[in-house]
Parts: C-alpha cells; sequence; structure tokens
C-alpha cells in the first residue's frame, strides 16, 4: 500500500458528510439529526426490514447526449442476537457516440454486500461476517468477491460523533473477462487472502442533517490487489420521509487489470426515501 493511499485514509476520515436517518417517517422525524444510528435500530428492533433507497436519473440532450441512472439501498434488520444490513449500489450510463450516431454504454456496475454482525452481549461489540459481489463492465473483470469476518466494536463516541470499526481477515477472488488478453503466465482466476479495515464516522450536525463517512481497506496479503473504497456524503431532509443527497465516492485499485487506472471517483446527487 502506497504512502499516498494511508495518506488518503487519514484525511478522508475528516471529510464532511451526511447520513440518511433510517427512521419512521410518521414518528420522532422531528428528532431528524439528533437520533444516532444506536437509537435507529432501537427504534426498530424487532423489525423484519427498514432502511433507505436512493433514486437518481438524468438525461441530457442538444450539445451532449447521455442518459444517466443510479439506485442504492440500504437495508437493515435488528434481530436479537444479529444486526444484518444488506447493500446494493448501481450505476448505468449511456452516451451518443458523435462519429458513429449510435448510443454506447460508457457505465454499468452493480455491487451487492451483506453483513451480518453477531452481538456480543457488551454494548456495541460484536463478530461479524461480511460479503460482497461486483460485476463492472468497465473493469475488465468479469466479477469480484469478498468475504471476510472478525471483530467490530466502538472506537470513539462523543456527544456529537461516534466511530465504529470492524478488523478481520478475509478471502478476494476475481476472475478475469474473457475479452481481456492475459499476460503470458497470468491467470485467469486470482485468489487470495487479505485483512479488511472498515471504519464508520457519523457526526450529528443539525437538527436536519448529518454526515456520515465510510471507508473500507482490503490489504492482500497473497501478493494480489489491495483495494480502498470511500463513500462520502451529506444529506439534508426535504420533506416527510424524502431527503437529497450528495455522495463522492472514491475507489482504488493497486493492482488494476491492463490499460485501466488505479483510482476511479463518483460524484451524485440522489433523492433519499427513508423506510
Amino acid at each position: 500500500m502506497t504512502l499516498s493511499v494511508w495518506r488518503y485514509l487519514v484525511v478522508s476520515l475528516f471529510l464532511l458528510s451526511w447520513q440518511v436517518l433510517a427512521v419512521d417517517p410518521f414518528e420522532d422525524f422531528h428528532e431528524y439529526g439528533q437520533l444516532s444510528d444506536e437509537e435507529i435500530h432501537q427504534i426498530h428492533k424487532g423489525e423484519l426490514l427498514y432502511g433507505d433507497m436512493e433514486f437518481g436519473f438524468i438525461v441530457s440532450s442538444g450539445n451532449t447526449n447521455s442518459t444517466s441512472f443510479k439506485f442504492k439501498g440500504n437495508i437493515y434488520q435488528d434481530l436479537e442476537n444479529w444486526r444484518n444490513q444488506f447493500k446494493i449500489d448501481t450505476l448505468y450510463k449511456r452516451d451518443r457516440n458523435d462519429d458513429s450516431g449510435q448510443d454506447e454504454v460508457s457505465a454499468d456496475r452493480i455491487f451487492v454486500s451483506g453483513q451480518g454482525n453477531y452481538k456480543l452481549g457488551v454494548k456495541n461489540e460484536s463478530f461479524f461476517l461480511y460479503g460482497d459481489y461486483e460485476e463492472d463492465q468497465f473493469s475488465g473483470l468479469e466479477y469480484k468477491g469478498t468475504i471476510a469476518t472478525g471483530y467490530g466494536n466502538r472506537l470513539y463516541k462523543g456527544s456529537k460523533n461516534t466511530v465504529d470499526f470492524d478488523i478481520g481477515p478475509g478471502l478476494y477472488r476475481s476472475v478475469i473477462d474473457q475479452e481481456t488478453e492475459l499476460a503470458e503466465g497470468e491467470e485467469e482466476t486470482k485468489t487470495g487472502y487479505l485483512l479488511r479495515l472498515a471504519l464508520q464516522w457519523e457526526r450529528t450536525v443539525s437538527k436536519r442533517t448529518r454526515f456520515n463517512q465510510d471507508v473500507s481497506l482490503e490489504q492482500s496479503l497473497s501478493g494480489l490487489n489491495s483495494r480502498v473504497k470511500s463513500e462520502t456524503s451529506l444529506v439534508s431532509k426535504i420533506i416527510g420521509a424524502v431527503s437529497l443527497k450528495f455522495t463522492y465516492m472514491y475507489r482504488y485499485n493497486s493492482k488494476p487489470e491492463e490499460d485501466k487506472l488505479k483510482y476511479d471517483s463518483e460524484l451524485s446527487a440522489t433523492f433519499v426515501y427513508s423506510f
């Protein structure tokens, strides 16, 4: 892992962002921005599903012809012994090729993950199981996935800030896209061990606003690629259960496929519905 990446991890933890509160829109919404994640989970304790969904859609015509669609969901379960979280993040974009006059897909990605935290009986301490799967048409890979397990706890709690962490070993697997030309001696499937570290920083900003900074690091222990993923979001309640969210997403891959950059970023504005 390069020094610049470690530096980015430190800096990203101090970026401002806001987190959507997954609260009942018809009860206690006057406390928006004042409830911690722990209090939100207590409100919904025992419920089968609760969370939030994001939607973004942009159509441009004239000098620029393109169509973009983004959907993201966060679904939670808070049971007696387990707290589970499921995520889906999709992005699809088509652009008009001025030379051919045809629409061409320029982005097509889907990412899903699930994490179960088994409560250890001590406040905020847990044993976690994590898994994710990603398909990105322009990554040079058919798919990539991670599974990990380990220990989670609260690193810091203040009047307006909380910082939680998960750490543990895991396994990484990826399969190279069939259209990607393999280098001499390179295998189509790569599997290796890793160490996963995830940090979640939440801050209460005001009655209507929160921020959240999520950073995950997967450090390869097998000489494969190491990955960093950072999401900085800014959310403001509009009306009822609907909010406006601004997000900056940064991804880093230490060993990308041939002709691919080591990083990519995404800036988006989406509407969020909490339920």
